[in-house]
């Protein structure tokens, strides 16, 4: 029997078995907002899905990011759904329209991290909170960038000057340490 991509996505997060304390929190608040209809859409203005890509090299020693213009803020790339109930499939349309960038590809389609934070009221929008899902992509350095009016740039950066660019970002130096983990596994099955 098929599953709606909610069905799908709703299975995906129950099963997701995250380390740190705080995903599992993330992952019960997440579960709860799945049961409102319009969760996908930016005028659930409480609370909404969004998607988000965190890319790195072939190397696990840089990833790609982003520095917003709205939020002033060296960022992974990413989202809103707007409708779309695929996360993994707004991750990678987020992806290539804020680096240009067409040669990446999922590490895995698993979920690699998942995020609830709040984002400040701006113009006539109210203070909200978004409902982050992050997915693990790789992507050739090499590759020419061409952001768009969303950045005001984006670049790769080594690992080990993430936390200081992005002001100890506890979600990003999680980001960073399941990265590190992934390459210390990967060395030993080689």
């Amino acid at each position: 029997m098929a599953f709606s991509t909610r069905e799908h996505f709703i299975n995906k997060l129950s099963v997701y078995a995250p380390e740190y304390k705080e995903e599992l929190d993330f992952r019960q608040r997440m579960l709860a907002l799945l049961k409102a209809p319009d969760c996908f859409l930016r005028s659930s203005l409480k609370a909404h899905f969004t998607a988000s890509a965190w890319v790195i090299d072939p190397e696990f020693n840089e990833a790609l990011l982003t520095h917003h213009v709205k939020l002033n803020r060296w960022l992974q790339l990413g989202g809103h759904a707007d409708g779309d109930e695929d996360l993994l499939n707004v991750s990678k349309k987020e992806l290539s329209e804020e680096s240009g960038l067409t040669s990446f590809k999922p590490y895995t389609t698993e979920i690699f991290d998942i995020d609830i934070h709040t984002i400040p009221e701006r113009k006539n929008v109210p203070e909200h909170e978004h409902f982050d899902v992050r997915f693990l992509f790789m992507a050739d350095k090499a590759e020419e960038i061409k952001f768009n009016h969303e950045s005001n740039e984006v670049a790769w950066v080594s690992l080990s000057e993430i936390p200081a660019l992005c002001n100890e970002n506890d979600s990003i130096l999680r980001m960073i340490e399941k990265t590190k983990q992934l390459s210390k596994g990967l060395s030993v099955m080689i």
